[in-house]
């Protein structure tokens, strides 16, 4: 970036200003600031900086106002919000308003210069592209994706960035990372949201009867069509269809599929008559579906209709820092649901579920919060109140947990059927450099980075421990968290 640029910062607090202004202000580099709405969008409409840098909480009005007045002055504007209390709604609004970047204030000293270095980079790029056309409406949903961690912050943008758009979406993850959560967040935020959104999982459903479920069919078409059915794509017309586990549908159907990708028509069992249907498809998969492709048990043409975006979930061992919000939601979802008292998560119970591998991610979490809730004895969850996977691979019905007993007393047999579902759980994963990846994290957080106990837990040498955390990039990786 050769020519100067303009940067404007708005944030109610005096003392955060001067910090962003010394971090950001160069030779080359101007940093004007306000700390209310009205003065920031009066020095933006005179100054017309090249990015503006906006607080979500201000006075007269919100920094999303702010954000949408910008866009609406010059549709090229680049503005990051930043805030302190991100909710998900404020991240894929802001996101789908248009905002370059949504960044939590906790995330600045690591993230600042390098999004507001793209930032400036893209308005010189960009000036003459309308990236995200503005909404002026913001929507009232409560959530139902709950996560700050970086992963899922970037989950959050990339419902925001796709909404808009009717481009078919493919998200990938293991099962229970909350596919539908996330296929039933991107039709709320877009302008189908009025229209249905319609799921069917394609693995549930008999191959017989998946393609009545999805086209409908005519009375008399076959034995017991008693009735005429109306299917699944006339049902989401004009709205969303929600296909999961789209890798397990039979190669029979995916041509039928393709034509309803490639121009919208599709016939009835038992008809001859052809339909038009005007629906956005998001497909969902825990399989690798480029590895079905190679062994044809995928359409290549189909995979490519719908790989249009693809959006990855982060299985919770890459999110742990996101246990502690998911199980206080779960657990007042659960009173609320369940009429039951709400309970509270001790910290021993929270080092519990953060030091648990989670198999089946964040269904598994679910589950165990409610059935420890419905268990508790007191208001307040402990460690020997929360049944982990033990007793669902043993078929013990005790409720004994890894994490109450002591190593003595699990077998060892337990102990690796648990690592092994956890690895097996990404097909891709190379199991003992994993396992020897997964120990040495572990240490290191619960030795809160002190290497010599680190490595006395594990029972290494600190040398060994010292090749290791060099080898799998812990140090940054703890960093970052």
């Amino acid at each position: 970036m050769d020519k100067a640029q303009t940067i404007l910062i708005v944030d109610p607090d005096a003392d955060f200003l001067e910090w962003m202004q010394h971090q950001l202000e160069t030779p080359t580099t101007r940093v004007l600031t306000a700390s209310n709405a009205d003065d920031a969008f009066r020095i933006y409409s005179s100054e017309q900086p090249d990015l503006l840098i906006t607080e979500t909480h201000l006075q007269p009005f919100s920094g999303l106002e702010l954000l949408v007045k910008a866009r609406q002055r010059d549709p090229n504007s680049m503005v990051i919000l930043i805030s302190a209390w991100g909710t998900t709604q404020n991240v894929i609004e802001s996101m789908k308003l248009g905002a370059f970047d949504f960044l939590r204030k906790e995330s600045l000293p690591f993230n600042l210069k390098p999004v507001v270095d793209a930032a400036l980079k893209a308005q010189e790029d960009m000036r003459s592209a309308t990236m995200f056309k503005p909404q002026m409406t913001v929507e009232e949903h409560q959530d139902s994706i709950v996560g700050k961690s970086a992963a899922m912050q970037q989950v959050f943008k990339m419902i925001g960035r796709v909404s808009h758009s009717d481009a078919p979406v493919m998200i990938t993850g293991e099962s229970g990372t909350g596919k539908e959560l996330v296929a039933s967040a991107i039709h709320h935020y877009s302008q189908r949201s009025a229209q249905n959104f319609v799921a069917i999982n394609c693995a549930a459903i008999p191959e017989q009867l998946l393609e009545s479920e999805l086209f409908g069919h005519e009375k008399g078409a076959f034995t017991g069509a008693i009735l005429q059915r109306v299917g699944r794509f006339e049902q989401s017309n004009g709205g969303t269809l929600f296909l999961d586990e789209i890798g397990d549908m039979p190669l029979s159907l995916q041509g039928k599929i393709l034509r309803v990708l490639q121009n919208g028509e599709f016939s009835r069992i038992g008809s001859s008559t052809t339909l038009k249907t005007d629906v956005r498809i998001i497909a969902a998969t825990n399989k690798n579906l480029e590895q079905e492709v190679g062994n044809r048990r995928f359409r290549e043409d189909l995979f490519y209709r719908l790989n249009v975006v693809r959006i990855q979930l982060p299985h919770l061992r890459q999110r742990v820092e996101d246990i502690r919000l998911l199980a206080e939601y779960f657990l007042q979802k659960v009173a609320t649901r369940k009429h039951l008292p709400r309970v509270k998560l001790s910290e021993e119970g929270l080092r519990v579920l953060e030091n648990y591998p989670w198999p089946g991610n964040v269904r598994e979490l679910e589950n165990t919060i409610q059935r420890a809730s419905v268990l508790a004895t007191s208001d307040v969850l402990l460690a020997k109140d929360i049944p982990l996977g033990v007793a669902d691979i043993r078929g013990d019905s005790s409720g004994g947990t890894i994490a109450n007993l002591s190593v003595d007393q699990v077998p060892t047999e337990i102990a690796i059927e648990v690592l092994l579902k956890a690895a097996q759980a990404n097909p891709n994963v190379e199991l003992l450099p994993w396992l020897e990846r997964e120990f040495t994290l572990h240490a290191m957080k619960v030795m809160r980075g002190n290497q010599v106990r680190a490595a006395k837990l594990l029972g290494i040498t600190r040398a060994t421990l010292r090749k290791r955390i060099e080898r799998f990039g812990i140090t940054k990786e703890l960093t970052i968290q």
